[in-house]
């Protein structure tokens, strides 16, 4: 052996030890991708008394997000990589909600963005049971967005926006008979309902991870209230399992191209079962109630989706509606 050889010796094993000390990111160590599902009612809460309360983005991110024990606020909590919301006034608030998070766990801001139904929604109805007039006023553009992880997930398709279903007021059932898509000229009569149906227009998009390439399907919907009595998904379509949940021709081609595969619903109807988009290959997590005393929100995953000492719900979401979520592994 040479005088240099182990000088040699010395410098590989230094170099190893570098290889080896280097910082590895921690979602490439537990390989997990973290999803919620919320409808964050505009940021405006409704209180039994007929008042409301305006929440801040960064207190109800707060309010919902969990660490692996289920608990908020801990040094645990990670960014998320795909929130699924309802409710949102627009792009405005979606973008700012999702800078909101990106600021939160120490990211540049454009880190996470927003996938958004409707741009700038008109506004319909008028008090949205508020006492004070300017909070209901917030209330009165809603549409539904995804938002997104940009540095795990890499946007590939956005499908088009689909229609729920309803019953026009007035309209015998028949089981599903009298049932039609909420869009123009079906929608709701009157000035202040012409564009309530845009509420509940659906969108999904599918992402790629960059790690590994895993496709992944994401949609967000949100049905009418009518749907809790009457389920519809469409002309004479009573919906999944009579649920009122259907997912539009052009997101069903983007699911059926994707590896993991998650929907998030506010359904506004109870009982819906956990095994209604098996045939998707999903199955649904949540046990606890999310709307006071009722469960009408529902999240759908096709992976491996770790256990929740929680039941997948979290209480104390700064929301009329609890947060969903799940951790898929993949």
């Amino acid at each position: 052996m040479s005088a240099s050889a182990p000088v040699r010796l010395a410098v590989a094993a230094a170099a190893l030890a570098v290889t080896f000390a280097y910082p590895v990111p921690a979602h490439a160590a537990d390989r997990v991708l973290r999803v919620y599902n919320n409808n964050i009612e505009n940021l405006v809460v409704n209180n039994a008394d007929g008042s409301c309360t305006r929440v801040s983005g960064p207190d109800q991110l707060t309010s919902m997000l969990v660490d692996d024990a289920g608990q908020t606020g801990t040094s645990g909590v990670k960014a998320p990589d795909v929130l699924i919301v309802q409710q949102v006034r627009g792009t405005g608030q979606a973008s700012a909600y999702a800078d909101q998070l990106s600021a939160k766990f120490g990211l540049a801001a454009g880190t996470f963005k927003a996938i958004v139904v409707w741009d700038d929604p008109e506004p319909w109805g008028s008090t949205h049971n508020c006492s004070d007039q300017s909070l209901g006023d917030l209330k009165k553009k809603q549409t539904n967005a995804i938002v997104y992880n940009s540095a795990r997930l890499t946007l590939t398709d956005v499908s088009k926006y689909w229609s729920a279903g309803w019953l026009k007021p007035g309209t015998a059932y028949a089981g599903g008979a009298g049932c039609t898509l909420y869009k123009p000229p079906n929608a709701d009569d009157g000035s202040t309902y012409a564009y309530k149906w845009k509420r509940t227009s659906a969108i999904a998009a599918r992402f790629t991870l960059k790690d590994t390439g895993t496709s992944v399907f994401v949609a967000t919907m949100h049905l009418p209230q009518e749907n809790r009595q009457n389920a519809c998904a469409g002309d004479g379509d009573t919906g999944l399992g009579g649920t009122g949940i259907h997912l539009g021709a052009d997101a069903t081609t983007l699911l059926n191209a994707s590896t993991i595969r998650i929907v998030g619903i506010d359904a506004n109807r109870t009982g819906i079962p956990a095994s209604t988009l098996s045939g998707y290959g999903m199955t649904g997590y949540g046990t606890g109630a999310t709307n006071g005393s009722s469960k009408i929100d529902y999240l759908f995953v096709r992976g491996t989706v770790q256990s929740s000492p929680i039941g997948h719900t979290v209480a104390s979401t700064k929301s009329n509606h609890k947060a969903l979520y799940g951790f898929i592994t993949y």
